[in-house]
């Protein structure tokens, strides 16, 4: 009988124990792992992928510069200032090309990677404060330079521009004559340009980031620059706006190419339309164009 008890007691004391830890082993995992980091990658569209498959973003903006965005004095003491300046944009494409294109020789620009984008954009080149450079697009591009661009004007056939390529609307200060301007080109052209020159180096994308090409259109070569020197070749050879406010008719200017023709004199229209393809940059690069009508 005294034995019997001593087993019962020993089994009191260990059963227990067996069941404290069956327990602990059936307790449920409650803390959650760290997420596993997931890199996000932008689809390429067919037809983008380099050889090892990289790919970033390019974004291609259109720039008026200050001479549009903040207004400037013409050679012969305008001040002129605009509301809009539109361009209706074509074909815009960027390219990775070796040998590095020249726009002044007649080597042949040779495309290693290109990206085009769709369809006519209409841009009005004044901007705002939140936008001064406006967004033509931004698009999955193989990763790489580039370091040409080329787009064509064109005439719209909808919306602000419609039977134009070009509209400068604005007004013009001189001796305290004021006269708004609505000048329309329906001229086409097609510019083709090398590698972006500024303080910054652009068309540079890097695999899963951004790079950037800019489409550049420089309005002081059409009317001079007061704050150049009147030999300055800016001054020289631009037409001013003196010829234009000389049409002025009711005190304001509204007129097309085909009027401009009309009232300009000979050497004046020639001159304006010897201008129109200047204004095509890459920054303070330059550009050729062609396929002008």
């Amino acid at each position: 009988m005294k034995k019997n008890l001593i087993i019962l007691t020993l089994l009191a004391s260990v059963v227990p124990t067996l069941l404290m830890g069956c327990e602990r082993d059936s307790t449920p995992i409650t803390s959650t792992p760290e997420p596993v980091a997931l890199e996000s990658v932008t689809p390429a569209t067919p037809g983008t992928e380099t050889a090892s498959g990289e790919i970033g973003m390019l974004q291609i903006v259109a720039n008026g510069e200050d001479f549009v965005r903040d207004g400037f004095t013409s050679k012969d003491g305008w001040e002129i200032n605009f509301n809009h300046v539109y361009v209706n944009l074509a074909e815009v494409t960027a390219y990775q090309t070796d040998p590095p294109y020249n726009p002044e020789s007649d080597s042949q620009l040779n495309p290693k990677q290109q990206v085009q984008l769709d369809g006519v954009k209409t841009v009005d080149l004044t901007a705002t404060p939140e936008n001064p450079t406006p967004v033509l697009a931004e698009v999955p591009a193989p990763a790489g330079q580039y370091n040409a661009l080329s787009w064509k004007m064109v005439k719209a056939t909808e919306g602000p521009t419609s039977g134009y390529s070009l509209i400068m609307d604005g007004t013009a200060q001189k001796d305290g004559q004021t006269i708004p301007f609505v000048l329309k080109f329906d001229r086409e052209m097609a510019f083709t340009c090398g590698e972006f020159v500024g303080d910054q180096r652009k068309g540079i994308v890097s695999p899963g980031s951004q790079g950037q090409l800019e489409a550049t259109f420089h309005f002081d070569h059409l009317f001079g620059d007061a704050g150049a020197p009147a030999d300055d070749e800016i001054n020289v050879k631009a037409l001013g706006f003196e010829p234009i406010a000389a049409l002025a008719s009711g005190d304001q200017v509204n007129l097309t190419t085909t009027e401009l023709q009309q009232a300009l004199t000979p050497a004046d229209y020639q001159t304006l339309q010897n201008l129109l393809p200047s204004l095509g940059h890459v920054g303070e690069g330059h550009c050729q164009e062609s396929a002008s009508s």
